[in-house]
């Protein structure tokens, strides 16, 4: 009703006569000038304030949000009086100001400019947190890895990302400080063309002349006005899901593409020192060798070794601290520290951008703002690469990867494997002394994973650095890697060949991963106490009280309708939980009250004999000499 009132009381006949009197005009460039030099100081101000407030943890951090928002909810003339007992001329700070650099606020434009900001900078703060805590950090600690400098990352991933955030909050300190009302007429006064800005004009004009007050008052509301519906709804300053408002155009199904045209093989430079200024050659010679070295404390407590072309699997279950290990070589989490040497050269001391340590993150952190192309050019250019040389560099990844053809579409518009080959190709060609994949392949088809797995091999062959590849598939850690690294509770349990691992592995959960049954427990004088209840008896003796694991092979356990007869010294009675194509076998999952849940593998023929369904009874038994024990 009192915007109706407005639209209704308005003399639009004389609309144009009210608005274009001297004291109207004169007010209203007033106001621009102020309301633009507030929008000025709070963007100075005001940024600094939202990233620490959003990024940085310290003591007394809520009532320092709460001071810097408290103008939102102030009574704007209580903030005027403030204001004025704290920079006037009998106020705390008023009189320094005025003796020592000739400043005087109250009843000058300057004190306008000083009341319009202490009332609206809020509203830029608080959407810009709001922004930054939306923003993903690990998009800024990619670019870091990729060997952007702090500065960098800021201009050309965070301030794109929280951009909308941003302009909200920068379009909303505008039009509230040109409205302020209370603040600016205690504080400054009212004197026309120092101080009498807009709204003060239409306070003036009401008391003789209230229908052109009210032509005024409809200037700033359809201003007001104009500014929300421009910002439709973004003034929360959520970062924008740029896949959320981009329609993803189709993307080809998840094959390799067609073959890619030669390309030369991108990889790491000549060596130079790290975090040297100098531009990265654009040719792709190896020359370099960086055996790894580094002694990881906290967390993860381990010391790693490895010599050049060196690709290393890190498995275990989840919360064994295998990102951790990773972040920890980057230098990004205080949960662990690495004392880390990468060839001759010592890079503890260093931030993350000068260590050439490459990172591919679980969800790849694909620059939503960005092109695949500019994505995988993104690590030369922050090493200075000529921009023509990156993007042929560029190109020449995505083509190996068998993404060319996507170079210039955003990861809006592409699919989970897309982007994540678009990811792996960005972290290769930033030529890397240390390469950190944590599930590289995770989001890929079976057939895109073997295309790209090759693509990784070859080029891995002849890295001349280390490898880190953290992964849950068998398959990679035995394709990929050179030694697998088993990790339970941050401490390295395995650190072997794959064969090894296979043979003997250290942990249930990797056997598992394996395919295999893997049971702990405590060997006795007739076989195995487990630990999950139960016994079994086993062929190669132990001594006593001695920990081991029991290693059974799927294939290894006969599953019976009846009770087995014959030879067998290990036989329980159970149910059938799941059953699970692999190939051409299937896996049964049989849960016992006498041993724990075992995994046999059986054709489907052998199934279809035994009429076998979920929930039916049957007798599975297991050789003493299929058993292996691991001595844990």
């Amino acid at each position: 009703m009192p915007l109706i009132g407005i639209l209704v009381r308005t003399p639009w006949g004389d609309l144009g006569e009210h608005l274009g009197s001297p004291g109207v005009v004169e007010a209203l460039k007033l106001s621009l000038l102020v309301s633009l030099w507030a929008l000025g100081l709070s963007l100075v101000l005001g940024v600094p304030l939202a990233w620490l407030l959003a990024r940085v943890e310290f003591k007394g951090k809520a009532l320092v949000r709460s001071l810097v928002l408290l103008p939102m909810v102030l009574p704007p003339t209580v903030g005027g009086v403030a204001l004025l007992l704290g920079f006037g001329r009998r106020g705390l700070l008023g009189p320094w100001l005025e003796d020592s650099f000739g400043i005087t606020l109250p009843f000058h434009t300057s004190g306008a400019v000083v009341a319009a900001t202490f009332v609206a900078m809020p509203f830029l703060v608080i959407s810009l947190e709001g922004a930054l805590g939306g923003l993903k950090q690990s998009y800024e600690e990619t670019a870091a890895s990729l060997g952007a400098s702090p500065v960098r990352v800021f201009f050309t991933v965070t301030l794109p990302m929280v951009a909308p955030g941003l302009v909200a909050g920068a379009a909303l300190t505008w039009a509230r400080a040109l409205g302020e009302f209370g603040a600016t007429i205690t504080f400054a006064g009212n004197l026309p063309g120092t101080t009498q800005t807009l709204p003060l004009q239409v306070y003036l004009l009401l008391q003789d002349q209230p229908e052109a007050a009210t032509s005024v008052s409809l200037l700033l509301l359809a201003i007001a006005m104009a500014v929300l519906i421009a910002l439709r709804g973004r003034w929360t300053g959520t970062p924008i899901d740029r896949g959320a408002v981009t329609t993803p155009r189709p993307g080809p199904p998840e094959a390799p593409a067609p073959a890619p045209a030669p390309a030369r093989a991108p990889a790491p430079g000549p060596e130079e020192e790290p975090g040297a200024a100098g531009a990265v050659p654009a040719r792709s010679a190896q020359t370099g060798h960086w055996p790894l070295h580094a002694t990881v404390t906290g967390f993860n407590r381990l010391t790693l070794e490895a010599e050049p072309g060196t690709t290393i699997a890190v498995v275990g279950e989840n919360g064994a601290g295998k990102t951790t290990l990773l972040r920890a070589l980057l230098g990004l989490t205080p949960r662990a520290h690495a004392d880390l040497r990468l060839g001759d050269a010592d890079v503890t001391a260093l931030p993350p951008h000068k260590r050439q340590v490459a990172w591919v993150p679980q969800d790849g952190a694909l620059f939503p703002h960005l092109s695949a192309l500019a994505n995988t050019a993104y690590g030369l250019r922050a090493r200075r690469v000529p921009r023509a040389d990156a993007r042929r560099e560029a190109q020449a990844w995505l083509d190996r990867l068998g993404v060319g053809h996507l170079a210039q579409r955003r990861p809006s518009q592409l699919s989970g494997g897309q982007a994540q080959r678009v990811a792996l190709a960005r972290a290769l060609a930033a030529r890397p002394r240390l390469l950190l994949l944590d599930e590289p392949l995770a989001a890929l088809d079976q057939t895109t994973r073997a295309h790209v797995r090759h693509t990784l091999r070859t080029h891995l062959a002849g890295f001349g650095g280390v490898c880190l590849i953290v992964t849950h598939d068998p398959v990679e850690a035995v394709s990929l890697a050179d030694r697998v690294l088993v990790l339970a509770d941050g401490r390295a349990l395995q650190d072997a060949p794959p064969a090894e691992v296979s043979r003997h592995p250290r942990s249930p959960w990797v056997a598992r991963m394996l395919g295999r049954n893997a049971w702990p427990g405590i060997a006795s004088a007739d076989g195995l106490a487990l630990a999950a209840g139960g016994r079994l008896v086993v062929a190669e003796a132990l001594p006593e009280g001695a920990q081991a694991l029991a290693i059974i092979a799927p294939e290894a356990v006969s599953v019976h309708r009846d009770r087995p007869g014959g030879s067998p010294r290990n036989v329980w009675r159970g149910t059938v939980r799941e059953i699970t194509a692999v190939g051409s076998r299937l896996r049964v999952l049989i849960a016992s009250p006498d041993a724990p849940d075992l995994v046999a593998e059986i054709t489907p023929g052998a199934a279809a004999e035994l009429g076998l369904a979920d929930g039916s009874e049957v007798w599975t038994s297991v050789k003493a000499t299929e058993v292996t024990l691991v001595r844990l």
